[in-house]
């Protein structure tokens, strides 16, 4: 009978794809790259175009042997290594090894391991794209170039063994400018003032006290903001409002929709992994990787989890948006869904070669699947789900109010906002970056304000003055540098 021959990267993820494909299909993995640069010399001929020299990688022989055996007994061989610039030069290896012509319809991606994509990838083949191999190719290139000349000053200057390439050498320089800015910082003075209020006892709800930050002085008729550069001016102001009326000069009400965030993309899905999860860079594709490939759950066998990992797009399909709109419906009622499907755009339209990282399948939930799973996988495959699932989701309704309260000729400010209705925020709680940008005097919106009315009289229950200094910027973690890079 014949037989087809399927080249994937991964056993796990050749165990998934088993479970689609017939008997016509024999499923083999290259484990990874199989050809490289030699590590001994440069590898790449400077005066003949950058021509490199390849060689097979130590430890492949084997896996070769196997592909060739695999090879001659097969009357069809698909090259099905990942969906990026990376498995397309894998692909083109492959087929250079096997004596393949590139430019036969030898190639088959997906960007999901389920039944669907896999069948409809195998009867779609394509050639290599020579494109991608040429980029791949190129950035290896300039990475040995670039990593020869600049390892040897770090094996002098911190010690033996380091490497250098593109990618380290750009990270070194973006920590390198931090740290010049840090260390050229000059910190200012600034001061804080607290006032603690409440309502008169005899009004209903004196219990509620609420905190309002110094914001500015009333000068012929208007709010002019005013920041306290030091302890004089601040004990001044609270000279100037001992024994004086509190009262509510102004109240602004309104209301704001709160937006989903986008699903992830490789680098959000590592940033959001060390701020919510505390994974490193490494760790989280790891894990993501498996989840990828395909774990074993009881009845169904190798099972992927989630669609490719590795992509700058937040694009969604038309199916997953559909069905990710009847998951919610059913969950938690047409309410919270959107008025009409959420489309994402790209920063960079070329960047669209795959979706967004999100579930492959919309009957395995997190919890369903939960004692199949370490809890590694657990936790970052619930990560997933909920950050696509509420990217789907209508927006948060939150209602805003701002206090001004008058004493003598200052004013001091209360910021408080309050969740109306919760839509994403429901599965996707909102932690808010830290913003270097942000203003160190500005309140946190947060400030639970009971009713008033304007030139209501209030009580003071304290007055805090606190003296601040600018911050330099923070020093890169892993999920920052990552942002910023």
């Amino acid at each position: 009978m014949p037989k087809t021959l399927l080249i994937v990267e991964s056993p796990a993820k050749a165990r998934t794809i088993g479970r689609y494909l017939g008997g016509d299909y024999r499923i083999a993995a290259s484990v990874g790259h199989i050809r490289d640069l030699p590590s001994a010399t440069i590898g790449v001929d400077v005066r003949r175009n950058f021509k490199p020299t390849y060689i097979t990688m130590k430890g492949k022989e084997k896996v070769i042997r196997e592909l060739k055996d695999l090879a001659s007994s097969s009357d069809r061989i698909l090259l099905a290594t990942d969906p990026d610039r990376e498995g397309e030069a894998i692909a083109w290896h492959i087929a250079a090894i096997l004596g393949l012509d590139p430019a036969a319809p030898n190639r088959v991606t997906f960007n999901e391991i389920t039944e669907n994509a896999v069948k409809k990838a195998v009867t779609n083949p394509r050639p290599i794209n020579m494109h991608l191999v040429d980029s791949q190719q190129a950035r290896r290139i300039l990475d040995r170039l670039v990593g020869y000349e600049l390892s040897p000053l770090l094996w002098n200057k911190i010690r033996k063994g380091l490497s250098a390439g593109r990618v380290q050498s750009v990270a070194t320089r973006v920590i390198v400018e931090r740290e010049r800015e840090i260390q050229a910082f000059v910190p200012e003075e600034y001061w804080l003032l607290t006032a603690q209020l409440a309502k008169q006892p005899s009004q209903k709800g004196s219990e509620s006290a609420f905190r309002a930050r110094y914001h500015g002085s009333i000068q012929h008729d208007r709010l002019a903001r005013h920041r306290l550069r030091n302890q004089q001016e601040t004990d001044q102001i609270v000279r100037d409002t001992d024994g004086q009326a509190f009262s509510v000069r102004d109240i602004k009400k309104g209301s704001k929709a709160r937006q989903p965030f986008a699903p992830f993309t490789t680098s959000t899905l590592q940033q959001e992994a060390s701020r919510r999860l505390s994974f490193t860079s490494r760790r989280t594709m790891s894990v993501a990787q498996q989840l990828y490939e395909g774990v074993d759950l009881p009845g169904a066998g190798a099972t992927a989890l989630v669609t490719y990992i590795r992509t700058d797009s937040v694009r969604v399909s038309d199916d997953a948006a559909a069905e990710a709109k009847r998951w919610i419906s059913e969950k938690y009622g047409d309410a919270y869904l959107p008025p009409s499907p959420r489309k994402y755009k790209n920063r960079n339209a070329s960047q669209d070669a795959h979706e967004a990282i999100r579930p492959a399948h919309f009957d395995l939930d997190p919890e369903s699947v939960q004692h199949s799973l370490s809890h590694e996988q657990y936790r970052l495959y619930k990560l997933i789900w909920d950050r696509f699932v509420s990217s789907q989701m209508a927006s948060a309704q939150v209602d805003t109010v701002t206090v001004d309260v008058e004493a003598a000729t200052h004013v001091f400010r209360a910021v408080g906002e309050t969740i109306r209705f919760p839509g994403f925020l429901r599965v996707y709680a909102d932690v808010a970056e830290p913003d270097e940008e942000a203003d160190p005097e500005a309140d946190d919106g947060k400030e639970k304000i009971p009713e008033l009315e304007k030139g209501e009289v209030l009580r003071l229950l304290s007055m805090k003055p606190e003296q601040k200094f600018t911050q330099p910027p923070p020093r890169y973690t892993e999920a920052t540098l990552i942002k910023a890079m």
